[in-house]
């Protein structure tokens, strides 16, 4: 490390609270797959800010649009209507097939909102008896760390001395039907609420039937099929969200991240009609929830998704990285799972992930560890052929060097 990077890390130290623990590198810039530190070393960036740069950094239309229009206006609340809300619902509605869209800020935000909604539709729709809903959860799942996410969580560090937790939720395996069948046969479950692969437990992909046989079993017992594609969604898995890998379309979506490309926080949850329209004036809301910078914002981010075939470029990228890591039948290699640019790699016991981590950031890779033997490979979309192959061979030295 160098005299600067020590200098800002001493600093955040000093002043900041230690509810991270990042890789001793101070970024100053970044610029599609690259970033700089402030010593002006470059990197690949195999994170993507946790997939929510997906379409690179800094990309030039984004920033384009959101200079443009913080310069006009940037923030109204709702207690008016601006004139980028209403471009922003009609555009989400359209392109991902909803009739309603409720914008919010953070994806734990969208989290929060969707349970909301479930539980009213089961007191209103379902008859659920007061006070009584349950939403189902999968252990390993993470959406976020407030109160009501942790309180779903099974990760106990998450959870020390922060209770109590809320009550209504129940967890259940992942990737277990049977598991589900049961559960959901409680006339008190309103809904089911699932990431398309767990990003955080490590990129735990399920059986290829796991989404469309559990979208059946929650139709057949009246229960809503929430899919969380914070991580997941807008090109990261090879499709514009990963459950069109199934065919299924959730009775609620939840996006975040590069929904707004890296520029802001933006999330948002789409719905029928029958489940959107239970919320009355007053019951729920956010400040900056659909403001117009970040409806601007938004609309730009997925059209840049969708004009560059990003999606279709994680496809292509991903099974690149995957067969390439198994052709190298590295002894060290246990497993790599994940689809498109969503990926990780799980090493034998002998491998510490994070020392792992330390060696590929030497070497100019950035990636982050999930598990003690697993590091998550998630590059942005927009990274091509010649550049992986090459970030391949630095992650190759660097495994070599273990």
């Amino acid at each position: 490390m160098g005299k600067l990077t020590d200098l800002f890390i001493e600093k955040e130290s000093k002043f900041g609270a230690f509810n991270y623990s990042p890789l001793p590198v101070v970024i100053t810039k970044g610029e599609g797959i690259y970033l700089w530190d402030i010593e002006g070393k470059k990197y690949f960036d195999f994170l993507s800010a946790y997939s929510a740069v997906n379409q690179g950094h800094c990309h030039p239309k984004i920033v384009e649009v959101f200079q443009k229009q913080s310069a006009i206006l940037t923030l109204t609340s709702r207690a008016f209507y601006n004139d980028k809300l209403p471009l922003f619902t009609e555009f989400m509605t359209k392109t991902f097939g909803y009739d309603r869209v409720l914008p919010m800020n953070t994806g734990v935000e969208a989290g929060e909102t969707a349970i909301k909604l479930a539980r009213k539709w089961g007191y209103q729709k379902k008859k659920i008896s007061d006070n009584q809903a349950k939403i189902i959860f999968c252990e390993g799942n993470f959406w976020g760390r407030t109160i009501a996410a942790i309180s779903a969580s099974t990760d106990s560090k998450s959870k020390n001395d922060f209770g109590p937790f809320l009550t209504g939720y129940e967890i259940i395996p992942y990737n277990d039907l049977d598991a589900l069948k049961k559960c959901v046969s409680d006339k008190n479950v309103a809904a089911f609420m699932v990431e398309a692969i767990q990003g955080e437990a490590g990129v735990i992909v399920p059986n290829e039937n796991y989404l469309s046989e559990a979208k059946k079993i929650c139709e057949f017992h009246n229960v809503l099929l929430i899919v969380d594609e914070i991580q997941t969604g807008l090109g990261r898995t090879g499709e514009l969200v990963c459950s069109d890998h199934s065919k299924i379309k959730p009775d609620l979506l939840l996006l975040g991240k590069a929904l707004s490309g890296g520029m802001m926080p933006v999330s948002c949850v789409l719905g029928s009609d029958e489940i959107l329209l239970l919320l009355k004036p007053g019951e729920h809301g956010s400040t900056f929830g659909g403001n117009p910078l970040a409806c601007e914002v938004a609309m730009t981010a997925v059209k840049t998704i969708l004009e560059e075939g990003m999606s279709e470029n994680s496809k292509r990228m991903g099974i690149l990285f995957r067969e390439t890591i198994e052709s190298w039948n590295h002894p060290l290699v246990h497993l790599v799972r994940g689809k498109g640019l969503l990926n990780a790699v799980q090493f034998t016991d002998k491998v510490d992930a994070k020392n792992l981590c330390l060696e590929l950031m030497k070497s100019g890779i950035l990636a982050k560890e999930t598990h003690k033997n697993t590091v998550r490979f998630a590059p942005p979309l927009v990274i091509q052929e010649k550049e992986m192959r090459e970030a391949m061979g630095i992650i190759k030295s660097a495994i070599d060097l273990l």
